[in-house]
């Protein structure tokens, strides 16, 4: 194929494109919100839709539920050699809450205003759900077969975890991804600029999570009296000797990969020897080349443990027994056990830590054939973009995916503005995509699947 075709009949190109349009926005306006506690909507709605979109083309799908409303499904589209091991494309369908009065439109207009989707999803990851879909659905409708048998899956529940999407599936239908051996999912594959260059950062890993809370206890009694024993005291030492922690720079293979990269297209310098965090100064201005991006991805050379909330007391004049905190905490892969006995010794011994929630770190190879194929594909579609590894500081349903054996990348390829701060959109008021990235995205996608 040619650059652009984007399929081998020259006129389902365009409506494919047309399709990941207007599958987004319906997507958009669908409240899919996801607040931890099972409060929210639910995934049904989209999960229903979704089907519908694959069904109509005569696959068979499944959908299941964890718990009432938290719906998932999984598909499965037969590839050209049944003999190699399957890809799972996959995606979420939840949503982090939003609140109207911060957005300059309703969260869930899915408007198109000057060529950008708006709307809660629309980079994490209603998007990309709608370039598997299009893509999907296109190869269905011309019938070609992709290069190996496909399993799409949209989960529930990923914006808490997992737990009753990607996390239950594993636990309870790992059948579904049997013969699966490589997952590709979101946050990864979109461009930056870099010192001119336009680069598209492919997510061969991602941090550790672990949801904390902290834990004090004393005594009790009146808030006129002097008491040594205050929990509220012990919590709040512990608390800002976490949060005030510089934690030490802490490079892994896909970091040290991205940072020489960047070095490369640059020309800054990066002395990368046996301690690749030996140059604090080079890595900070490496980092700063990334542009509205650095921020976002600063986070990938060091553990980061944030402080996210404070309980305790019920009345002014009263010392209470018990006191807690939450924190947010995101380890570097292999690096877990370094970071929880950091943590412990900030702490101190007179507060507990309890893990809440707790999800291993990845780091995938970073040559394979299949990181070949993502990075054809893209410059397939942009002959003059560079492609660099990158770690990504959040988390994805790759986590669970990895318990089977699954390895995992972050591949929702989108072509973007220099200017747009993309990554400060995730979780960010006034979230939107640009209508002709998903248009570029769903090209790329339809590319990978034949070669990879």
């Amino acid at each position: 194929m040619t650059p652009g075709a984007g399929s081998a009949d020259g006129g389902t190109d365009r409506r494919a494109s047309r399709e990941v349009v207007s599958i987004c926005q319906n997507l958009l306006r669908m409240d899919t919100s996801n607040f931890g506690d099972d409060s929210g909507p639910g995934e049904r709605q989209a999960a229903e839709y979704c089907a519908g979109l694959l069904a109509d083309m005569g696959l068979d799908v499944e959908l299941f539920e964890a718990r009432p409303g938290r719906t998932s499904l999984v598909t499965r589209l037969s590839g050209a050699d049944p003999t190699r091991p399957a890809l799972v494309l996959h995606g979420h369908t939840d949503v982090v809450p939003a609140q109207a009065v911060d957005w300059q439109v309703d969260p869930f207009c899915g408007d198109l205003l000057d060529g950008m989707l708006w709307g809660r999803g629309a980079v994490d990851m209603k998007g990309m759900d709608a370039m598997i879909l299009a893509t999907i659905r296109d190869y269905v409708r011309t019938g070609r077969k992709p290069a190996r048998d496909i399993i799409v899956a949209l989960f529930a529940d990923e914006e808490a975890g997992g737990v009753a999407g990607a996390g239950w599936a594993v636990d309870h239908r790992p059948d579904l991804f049997a013969g699966a051996s490589e997952a590709i999912s979101e946050v990864g594959g979109f461009s930056i600029d870099v010192g001119g260059h336009r680069a598209y950062l492919l997510q061969t890993a991602e941090k550790g999570l672990a949801w904390l809370r902290l834990v004090a206890d004393g005594t009790a009694g009146h808030g006129s009296a002097i008491n040594p024993d205050n929990a509220v005291t012990a919590l709040a030492e512990a608390v800002a000797r976490v949060g005030r922690y510089a934690w030490p720079t802490s490079v892994t293979p896909t970091v040290a990969a991205l940072l020489r990269g960047v070095a490369r297209l640059t020309g800054l310098p990066y002395d990368d020897g046996p301690d690749t965090a030996a140059h604090p100064d080079q890595i900070a201005a490496l980092l700063t080349a990334l542009g509205p991006s650095a921020k976002f991805i600063a986070a990938s050379t060091q553990h980061t443990v944030s402080p996210t909330g404070l309980t305790s007391g019920y009345k002014v004049n009263v010392i209470p027994g018990h006191a807690e905190a939450t924190l947010d905490m995101r380890f570097l892969p292999g690096r877990r056990d370094q970071a929880f006995d950091t943590l412990s010794a900030l702490v101190g011994p007179d507060v507990r830590i309890d893990i809440t929630h707790e999800d291993v770190g990845l780091e995938a190879p970073l040559t394979s054939p299949i990181v070949d194929a993502m990075a054809d594909a893209l410059t397939a579609e942009d002959p003059d973009a560079t492609v660099l590894p990158y770690m990504l500081s959040g988390g994805t349903d790759n986590k669970s995916l990895s318990r089977l054996g699954i390895t995992g990348y972050g591949f929702a390829p989108l072509r973007l503005p220099a200017d747009l701060d993309f990554t400060g959109l995730f979780h960010g008021i006034n979230e939107r995509v640009p209508a002709d990235a998903l248009v570029f995205g769903q090209r790329v996608l339809d590319r990978l699947l034949a070669t990879c």
